[in-house]
């Protein structure tokens, strides 16, 4: 369960800073009642970075091998020599 925590607990920053690197979850910051941002430890965002990417790659190559099961793809080097021919290069 995320701690939520409010915007004005930010001013003792060491504190702040202590909670979030003890904070199993990330730290919800609330102004009003109302989410603002969520603070995680520097670690667990990389984690995340790293963990959205494989999953942009994996997708992207999931619809690679349907293309090439379809036949709705063209060989590189065929491509280029194609465009060298048509352009003279």
């Amino acid at each position: 369960m995320p701690l939520c925590v409010p915007i004005k607990d930010l001013r003792n920053t060491a504190a702040f800073d202590e909670m979030v690197s003890n904070s199993p979850s990330p730290v919800i910051v609330t102004k009003n009642g109302y989410d603002r941002f969520v603070c995680i430890k520097s670690s667990e965002f990389n984690q995340w970075e790293q963990a959205e990417t494989r999953a942009r790659l994996l997708e992207r190559i999931m619809i690679s091998e349907r293309e090439r099961t379809e036949g709705l793809h063209s060989d590189a080097f065929e491509t280029t020599e194609s465009l060298r021919a048509k352009y003279g290069l």
